[in-house]
């Protein structure tokens, strides 16, 4: 373990995340790169934080290197999500993935993808569908016929992203051993080696109705000033902003728009414009979108991907490029051995080739969206004349 990558969100980056970066090093790593979403997060919302602040966190707390996980990958399902990370971190020459896993062991998690991306594995998900049962319990009930415990496995939510990243790793042949971790601050909060732990969610919910201070002892001293600085210039996400901005463009939306959409269809694209008319709130649009069919995180996803346009086809199928967000001057030299276009320029990346364009400017209207629901609107254009953070 020479050059460990990880695949994040950092929304935000909190005391457990400082914790497995120390165990990274306590381990050998010697390098660590961070795949970070940028613009939306794969919740379908905006993060709490600018690219930029969790960007410095994440130095300051001893990562290396961080590039973009760009927003129409990061805004995607679980699978799409590990798939473009794990190209992303391969690309770059990292021989080591590590994550945070409730089975925190490589071997039950690799036997688990193996069985999904197993030729046998489409009759065996069939036969189970035909059952009445919905996909997602289907999709594991008929792994359990191939692998015994991969059901168990699939039950928990950062087994089941371990497993895709598994998944991505065999079926694109990336030369990456897997170092699962001990997942830290799952629960609301906790203590690990005397230090007080929370999970990004309850943090992001103590900030919104307790005020920035409140996440003070969930996150590194250094962080935190990050964090009191960002709401003191208003970085911080508005949730009614975000309410607003998602019904006013959804109501520009003609049913015929809709249905070009990722993950439109079987009538999707209809409920979608019909909840849209009528919804006050974004809560309330995703509370009239439920059904028992489709789980409430594809919905969330499909509003944001209706907001941003972001089409059924035509998007490259990976990231085409690797976009630097932050390092450690020592660590730049790497992108010499990038396998796919690397650099610090959005701009300077995207006049390469027409699809790295397409990519790069789908990531720029979802960091435009992003900051147009801070509590202090953010300009334009910050995908393309933002500077990369250099320690």
């Amino acid at each position: 373990m020479n050059f460990v990558g990880i695949i994040a969100e950092y929304d935000p980056f909190h005391s457990g995340h400082a914790l497995q970066l120390r165990m990274l090093r306590q381990r050998g790593a010697s390098t660590i790169a961070v795949c970070m979403s940028t613009g939306v997060v794969q919740r379908g919302g905006v993060p709490i934080l600018p690219e930029a602040v969790r960007v410095c966190a994440a130095l300051a707390a001893g990562a290396d290197l961080v590039v973009a996980l760009p927003a129409p990958y990061a805004n995607a399902s679980a699978e799409q999500f590990a798939a473009a990370g794990v190209h992303l971190l391969a690309a770059l020459g990292c021989d080591t993935l590590a994550f945070g896993a409730e089975t925190p062991e490589p071997a039950p998690l690799q036997a688990a993808a193996a069985a999904l991306c197993s030729a046998a594995f489409p009759a065996a998900l069939r036969s189970q569908l035909e059952s009445g049962l919905p996909f997602a319990a289907a999709s594991a009930a008929a792994a359990e016929t191939l692998c015994p415990g991969a059901a168990d496995l699939l039950q928990t939510p950062n087994n089941i992203l371990g497993i895709e990243y598994c998944k991505a790793i065999l079926r694109q042949g990336a030369a990456m051993q897997l170092l699962p971790l001990p997942r830290l601050g799952a629960a609301q909060t906790g203590q690990v080696q005397g230090q007080a732990l929370a999970s990004a969610s309850h943090i992001r919910q103590l900030v919104h109705t307790q005020g920035i201070k409140a996440a003070s002892p969930f996150v590194p001293q250094a962080a935190m000033e990050l964090y009191r600085q960002a709401a003191e210039q208003g970085q911080l996400a508005d949730p009614e902003k975000f309410s607003t901005a998602v019904l006013t463009l959804l109501r520009t939306k003609t049913p015929e728009q809709l249905s070009t959409l990722r993950g439109a269809g079987e009538g999707l694209e209809n409920r979608l414009y019909a909840a849209a008319r009528e919804a006050e709130t974004v809560n309330d649009l995703y509370d009239r979108l439920k059904t028992k069919r489709y789980p409430t995180a594809r919905l969330r996803r499909l509003v944001l991907d209706a907001v941003l346009d972001v089409p059924a086809a035509g998007l490259p199928a990976l990231p085409p490029y690797l976009l630097v967000l932050g390092a450690k001057r020592s660590a730049l030299p790497l992108l010499k051995h990038a396998k796919i276009p690397a650099g610090t320029s959005l701009a300077g990346l995207a006049g390469q080739d027409p699809k790295l364009q397409i990519a790069a400017d789908m990531h720029s209207k979802a960091v435009d969206f992003s900051l147009l629901c801070r509590y202090k609107i953010q300009p334009m254009g910050l995908a393309y004349t933002a500077h990369v953070v250099l320690l």
